[in-house]
């Protein structure tokens, strides 16, 4: 099963499971799981490939979806579930599969569709760092800053290098070569027909007006909001923001 970070303890309300988008991990979201763990316990995840978790050459959104399943099923089920990008669309597969196992779904800014864009360089500037020279987290981000401009951007990319083993704990081949399937999103025919939420970063451009039509159809209940000065990384980016909107969709 995958790799659990557990903060609080079990309360009458839902569980609530976080899911990390790509070349994220658990850990990430640490400090949010913590101040929402004040009233039910929380659970975040590292995705398969990702973190401590297993690695698998399959990385498609059934299985990662499935590997979901299989947590909440170990839980108080049905879980109230946030997910971010690429863990926002492995929660919209198991939603839209499993309805029964989810009480109510944030989606963080990401949507239901096949994007044209690819993180492929990312993992060729992973690929490129000599991990035998680095000592520190900050001589992988120097040897990152060649093709990687932005700092932000460096600092979370080393957030998931083990120094001691000098290894990326990223199974940069699989996702390299299922990136395709990460982009798209697969065919699917059930209906979410619960409280969802799509919160989106305003300087974001993942979540666009056409695809609200596309939401609706799976998500009859989807309602939209955004946070205020904050792109893709809305949680990192505007974390106190972020925990707000997420305590006011699953407090109401």
């Amino acid at each position: 099963m995958l790799t659990l970070l557990t903060f609080g303890e079990k309360t009458a309300r839902p569980p609530l499971l976080i899911v990390h988008g790509l070349f994220g991990s658990g850990r990430n979201w640490s400090v949010i799981a913590r101040r929402l763990a004040d009233s039910r316990q929380v659970i975040a995840v590292d995705m398969r490939n990702h973190g401590d978790s297993f690695w698998s050459d399959r990385h498609g959104y059934p299985d990662m979806a499935e590997d979901l399943a299989q947590v909440i099923r170990t839980l108080d089920a049905p879980a109230d579930v946030i997910g971010h990008s690429m863990g926002g669309k492995a929660a919209m597969t198991l939603a839209l599969q499993e309805p029964d196992l989810l009480h109510r779904l944030l989606v963080a800014d990401i949507a239901p569709v096949t994007y044209g864009h690819t993180q492929a360089r990312f993992i060729e500037a992973m690929r490129s760092v000599d991990l035998g020279t680095v000592e520190k987290r900050s001589d992988a981000s120097e040897q990152l800053a060649r093709t990687v401009e932005d700092k932000t951007l460096q600092a979370f990319f080393t957030q998931s290098l083990d120094v001691k083993e000098r290894r990326w704990k990223l199974n940069l081949d699989a996702l390299d070569a299922e990136m395709p399937k990460v982009l798209g999103f697969p065919e699917m025919t059930g209906k979410f027909d619960k409280p969802t939420l799509f919160l989106s970063g305003s300087d974001s451009d993942y979540v666009l007006p056409e695809h609200r039509s596309t939401i609706r159809n799976l998500f009859p209940k989807a309602r939209f909001a955004k946070v205020t000065g904050a792109g893709h990384w809305l949680h990192a980016e505007k974390p106190r923001e972020f925990e707000a909107s997420a305590r006011a969709f699953f407090d109401s």
